[in-house]
């Protein structure tokens, strides 16, 4: 390593400066290695490290041959794997190409610009995917290495140290960083032009618009953030945060689908809601999912305000937005807890919620048929549910994230041979079980419970608190919420233990030696990233208009925030404008004056150098006019006046004022 190190300080300037280039490059491309093709991945370390070496051990590049052909073959792999070379994916890895082979042309000054252009433009394309607090702050590291880079091709021939060029650069973005805060206060804001891809959640906890019971041998919890939640008032109990999202309640084999209804619409059935008891009110922050499903705690009578993002309820108590949420949405809203929601009475509609796949779970179907003929049980739709719940706490069944793969009859399967399942085996077996009964049934998907972060108060709702229950039908009552899960796990619902998510190493080791102290530095994490999301992210058109309103508008417009903009941008160029002027008049004014007799004397064709003095300057003017002419004589005496004003060893009452030579110079004959 020492040799190293003393090899690096004796490398040519050109050298020096390629290798800390390209080392600014690897950071920013670096965030996109897993996002890229494993091909592109290949290349960009390949080709890096290729013009490292050459620059290292003082070789010529290659040939442009070489440049074509490697151009060629990328473009191919570009549209193999992308099936294009257009759109957000492909275009990446096409640029993130192009600045990787850009950098074995690396030769003068012009290429090291375009190389800088490519790599800033690069630097932006990792926001398309990304806009944490942890990207946020990786490219902040990768914007000072770009600009130390540029300021560095600027600086003179020799060997300036990095340290020099750094400082240069962060008093640059220093100066650039009002200009920035400004725009981002009151530049107009704009839908992206790109939104989150649909990820598919199949292995993973989290929501989707269907669900096939038993297809997963293995779930993974994803333990990433799906909103955060500030509550206004005192939040529920836990036991009651229950997050409403798709209803699912047509059966095809194993897989649960929204209502498919062979009914018209204007049979179906309403939502019908009606709430009592106070309501709770609360904020959600939430993180793009590309879906259009606006979750609220159970049950929200009134539309949530989201500002901008019309939505409306559907029959099932679910608000769906007009379109999918591919931006952090923060919305209000409030809910009731206590509420009353559809038919009391069997309507004809009802018949959705009871239909079953013909010749599935037939041991299920006999179970119910034999829970029908009981005497004590008889046809009371409580006290059947009521025993389907017992045998679920007292049945040896187990709440688990490695079922296995269930076939084609997943609730006899459940019921009767495998006892175990996560939450989608449980509520899927329980809603067969229900409309086997003659009960109607329909599942409900959603988010239940949540964590309090002790740093800024918020709930964390994460895609591991993803869950499903079922909503039974009870003349008099409506739909009412059946939790079967918390029947075998109470602790899922009831209190804040849940199945957790495997940690990386790091994690482990901490949470071994001191598990309070890991706690607090994951709250403080995600503290600061839920203050990245409410100030900065969240920032939108609403948030700027309300700025407005606080400087006083009454009710501002686009129109306004345009003034405003442009009052702004007048006054900052009337500020340059002033500091400017400041700084000229701060500069020596019988320097400036000197410069101006110079200026003037080089117009009339005297040969006057920079810098010459003015005793210099008096013998040039009666070299090239003769010491007879009238107007050397008088600019002799002016250029020998302002020297004695600046040399003079005493002043006396006779001695001239810079205000006295600068009225006479605009009288003297300086042609």
């Amino acid at each position: 390593m020492k040799t190293m190190l003393e090899r690096l300080r004796h490398l040519p300037r050109d050298a020096r400066d390629t290798l800390f280039l390209l080392l600014v490059i690897a950071w920013v491309i670096a965030p996109q290695f897993s996002r890229l093709p494993l091909w592109c991945t290949g290349l960009v370390l390949a080709v890096l490290g290729w013009r490292a070496t050459l620059a290292w051990n003082a070789r010529p590049l290659p040939s442009r041959w070489w440049l074509l052909g490697l151009l060629v073959l990328t473009i191919g792999a570009t549209l193999m794997t992308h099936r294009t070379l257009l759109g957000r994916d492909a275009g990446v890895t096409l640029l993130v190409v192009l600045l990787t082979l850009k950098t074995l042309e690396l030769r003068a000054r012009r290429d090291a610009f375009v190389v800088f252009f490519l790599s800033f433009f690069t630097m932006l394309t990792n926001f398309f995917f990304s806009q944490s607090l942890l990207t946020a702050a990786a490219m902040l590291v990768a914007l000072m290495g770009l600009l130390t880079a540029l300021v560095n091709t600027h600086m003179p021939v020799g060997k300036p140290p990095l340290r020099e060029s750094a400082g240069i650069a962060l008093t640059m973005a220093a100066l650039g960083a009002p200009i920035m805060l400004v725009m981002f206060l009151l530049f107009p804001r704009l839908a992206p032009l790109w939104g989150v891809p649909s990820d598919a959640m199949a292995g993973r906890s989290g929501l989707s618009a269907t669900m096939e019971v038993g297809s997963i041998a293995e779930l993974a919890l994803d333990d990433s953030i799906a909103m955060r939640i500030r509550f206004d008032d005192p939040p529920p109990r836990q036991s009651d945060l229950y997050f409403r999202g798709p209803v699912l309640s047509t059966l095809q084999g194993r897989q649960w689908q929204p209502l498919r209804s062979g009914f018209p619409a204007r049979m179906q059935d309403a939502a019908q809601l009606q709430v009592s008891g106070a309501a709770v009110r609360y904020q959600v922050t939430l993180e793009p999912n590309n879906r259009p499903w606006i979750f609220v705690l159970d049950a929200a009578i009134d539309r949530p305000d989201a500002r901008g993002m019309p939505m409306a309820m559907s029959p099932q108590l679910q608000w769906i937005a007009e379109r999918p949420v591919a931006d952090l949405l923060r919305y209000s809203a409030q809910s009731h807890t206590q509420f009353q929601h559809g038919p009391l009475r069997r309507t004809a509609a009802l018949q959705d919620y009871l239909d079953l796949p013909p010749g599935l779970n037939p041991r299920t179907m006999a179970w119910a048929s034999e829970l029908r003929r009981d005497a004590v049980l008889g046809s009371d739709p409580q006290a059947l549910i009521d025993a389907v719940l017992q045998r679920l706490r007292t049945g040896g069944y187990s709440y688990t994230l490695e079922p296995g793969v269930y076939g084609q009859n997943t609730a006899d399967e459940f019921w009767f041979d495998r006892r175990a399942g996560f939450c989608e085996h449980i509520a899927s077996a329980f809603a067969i079980m229900m409309r086997s009964l003659d009960i109607p049934a329909r599942i409900v998907t959603g988010y239940q419970g949540g964590e309090v972060n002790s740093v800024d108060g918020y709930w964390t709702i994460r895609q591991s608190d993803a869950h499903a229950w079922v909503e039974v039908w009870l003349a008099g009552r409506g739909w009412v919420r059946v939790d079967p899960t918390a029947a075998v796990a109470p602790g899922r619902t009831g209190s804040l233990q849940r199945l957790r998510a495997p940690t990386g190493v790091m994690a482990t080791a901490m949470e071994a030696v001191n598990p309070q102290v890991w706690a607090q530095i994951r709250a403080t994490w995600e503290a600061l990233n839920n203050s990245w999301n409410q100030w900065v992210l969240n920032y939108n058109q609403s948030a700027q208009l309300d700025l407005l309103k606080n400087i006083g508008f009454d009710t501002p417009s686009w129109e306004d925030l345009g003034y405003v903009l442009i009052a702004l941008v007048v006054l900052a160029s009337l500020v340059g404008a002033g500091w400017t002027l400041w700084d000229r008049n701060r500069q020596d004014p019988w320097l400036r004056l000197l410069e101006r007799a110079a200026r003037r004397l080089r117009a009339a064709g005297v040969p006057v150098a920079p810098g010459m003095p003015p005793r210099t300057m008096a013998q040039t003017v009666r070299t090239h006019w003769g010491a007879a002419d009238q107007r050397t004589q008088k600019l002799t005496r002016w250029l020998l006046a302002l020297e004695s004003l600046r040399y003079a060893r005493a002043r006396t009452a006779m001695s001239p004022r810079l205000a006295d030579l600068r009225r006479e110079f605009s009288q003297l004959p300086w042609s």
